[in-house]
């Protein structure tokens, strides 16, 4: 069964540390059901931008955490 994951990056790519911590979904729409949920207090954590990934395969990304101007 594929494992859909978040990376969670600065705006320069580099990878930090969530401030809310992830499982690892089941499917796609509950990674980005959880995205949805939380993607204010990751951003207020320091997040500008997220990744998703199935297994090793990145899906999309990166997505902006930061409202368009």
């Amino acid at each position: 069964m594929a494992a859909w994951t978040w990376r969670f990056e600065k705006a320069d790519g580099a990878e930090i540390q969530p401030a809310v911590q992830p499982e690892e979904f089941t499917t796609q729409g509950d990674a980005e059901s959880w995205i949805g949920e939380h993607w204010k207090a990751l951003q207020e954590g320091g997040a500008d931008q997220v990744r998703l990934f199935e297994d090793a395969t990145e899906i999309y990304g990166p997505m902006s955490l930061h409202a368009e101007a």
